[in-house]
């Protein structure tokens, strides 16, 4: 029973889906029930483009819960035209290169060409740089499990499947300019909806007239556009094409999709709510003659406290971000209300870990927060592969210190040492609990922070004063009679002080003994997680 109609109220609900699942089965939808987002994929494909995947995903999930067939597509809004040339791209393994890596001057005589008419900038791996980058997408997808239909803009054009919503939108042209005008200052008696594919340079102009609507053919002079803050020239070409030859400008291509796809629910950001969203919403009614599909406006969530952008390269993508957390925290991340702004920060990624794990017990009883139970309730089976209440969560902090030694065996013995895995835990849930800790690791190396250290497998050669050697032996003594790391972090200071050293010369002369460095952890701390044997022969210098 979930957590809704324990509290018999359906209108009130403690996942953000299930309110949405409710607005699109009350618009009545046919079966399947469509859900789309789409993207022009004009760079790397970033973590900002997983708000629609995966926030449709949740939604698509909770109606296929209720009983529905559900369709997810993603739109790759690949006949768009390359307008700014990105500082960073990824190749088809996701390695992340500057601008210069490619022939950035090849690229840039593209400028104004539909993504799919561009040469892929790595060589042959794809037919485009539209292939190149809706292909990236689609691989991102499947590494966070969300099964997502891609569909290529240029494919459905070449192939006719737009031209019924292109003709309906020329036979309406007036009340197409008519509603456009609200919003754009730009629309005059000469605007028309649809542009062409030059056959001579191949950029997109806009200078077109209908010639014949019956048989679909339209004259155009290539005149230029305006592409990365500076005007392109045409080449003065003149000629005709067909509805296959060009495509709808954005604010009729977004109720295009949805006329020919059959859209029942499309997310998108809170820059197309005051805009994009309210002209679509009209050309879709006044024009297309048909009913929008059920919205939701989401707020972006920031990089590091930055915007997200692939033109100027302040991105990480999901790759990148799964060499640092489980797939079901960045779920998590995304299943989080929709509403609320949030970064993303790779720095504080402990904190995000943390709500999950907090989140992941909530959900089996084992937190004292009525609010955060309910959510967790009805949410976490929807974040998760598969609920199982045996799991171990390492901290991940702890699984960073434990990164920093590179013994599986002696890392297992550490966590087990802190309590965080059983003695009698089965193989799956030590494998499970253990695999947090190259994540914690790769997420240390990244952020270059406290916890990027290793321990030394090997006694480093390291040679100490008669003060300090006694000092160690001392301390030697203290952690072999059992004290723990915090009563060991202690004893650090108060040793120091009865040999008369430095507090920072013993604490400098373990941290070399440890990891053959004059700096790293809070070392009592480190060494009470250790196995004590090892700890009192390396501070007695015995190996």
């Amino acid at each position: 029973m979930s957590s809704d109609d324990r509290h018999g109220d359906r209108s009130f609900h403690a996942f953000w889906a299930d309110t949405v699942a409710d607005e699109i089965e009350a618009s009545e939808p046919e079966e399947p029930i469509v859900i789309k987002g789409g993207v022009s994929p004009s760079g790397i494909p970033h973590l900002g483009h997983f708000n629609e995947i995966l926030r449709g995903h949740f939604v698509a999930e909770v109606l296929r819960e209720r009983g529905h067939e559900v369709r997810q597509v993603f739109t790759s809004d690949d006949r768009d035209p390359l307008r700014k040339l990105p500082r960073r791209l990824a190749d088809a393994d996701w390695n992340v290169v500057e601008l210069g890596y490619v022939d950035a001057g090849a690229l840039g005589k593209n400028l104004g060409k539909p993504y799919t008419d561009i040469p892929d900038p790595f060589g042959e791996c794809h037919d485009s740089y539209g292939e190149h980058f809706a292909d990236l997408l689609s691989q991102a997808a499947d590494m966070v499990d969300v099964p997502v239909e891609v569909l290529s803009n240029t494919e459905m054009y070449e192939s006719g499947e737009f031209e019924p919503q292109i003709r309906t939108i020329l036979e309406n042209v007036e009340t197409a300019r008519e509603v456009l005008a609200d919003y754009q200052n730009s629309v005059d008696e000469s605007y028309s909806p649809f542009r062409v594919v030059c056959q001579e340079c191949g950029i997109v102009t806009t200078d077109v007239t209908v010639t014949d609507l019956d048989e679909g053919i339209v004259s155009y002079a290539c005149t230029g556009m305006t592409a990365g803050g500076r005007d392109i020239e045409g080449c003065g070409h003149e000629g005709e094409a067909t509805l296959r030859d060009g495509k709808l400008s954005w604010r009729f291509e977004w109720p295009a999709q949805w006329s020919l796809l059959g859209v029942d629910f499309e997310p998108f950001g809170k820059d197309h709510a005051e805009g994009s969203w309210p002209s679509g919403e009209e050309i879709m009614r006044e024009v297309l003659g048909e009913e929008p599909p059920v919205p939701m406006t989401y707020e972006w969530f920031t990089l590091n406290g930055e915007p997200l952008s692939s033109s100027e390269g302040n991105v990480v993508t999901v790759p990148e971000v799964l060499e640092l957390l489980e797939p079901e925290v960045l779920r998590y991340f995304f299943a989080l209300d929709p509403n609320k702004a949030r970064d993303f920060d790779v720095s504080r990624l402990d904190q995000l870990v943390d709500d999950f794990d907090r989140f992941e017990r909530a959900h089996f009883g084992d937190v004292d927060d009525e609010e955060l139970t309910r959510v967790a309730e009805r949410a976490y089976p929807f974040v998760v592969d598969e609920v199982r209440a045996d799991r171990v969560r390492l901290p991940y902090t702890f699984a960073a210190v434990l990164g920093m030694v590179d013994d599986r065996h002696l890392r297992l013995q550490m966590a087990q040492n802190e309590g965080h895995i059983p003695e009698d835990a089965p193989e799956w849930v030590v494998d499970d609990a253990l695999a947090r800790v190259e994540k914690a690791r790769a997420w240390a190396e990244r952020c270059d922070n406290a916890y990027n250290y290793r321990l030394q497998p090997d006694l480093p050669d390291a040679a100490f004063d008669d003060a300090v050697a006694a000092a160690l032996d001392e301390l030697a003594a203290f952690v072999e009679a059992g004290n723990d790391g915090e009563a060991i972090q202690g004893e650090i200071y108060e040793t120091a002080k009865r040999h008369d050293i430095e507090v920072g010369d013993l604490f400098a002369a373990g941290y070399r003994l440890f990891f053959d460095q004059t700096q790293g952890p809070r070392l009592g701390e480190f060494m009470g997680e250790l196995d004590r044997e090892f700890v009192v022969q390396r501070l007695r210098r015995d190996g």
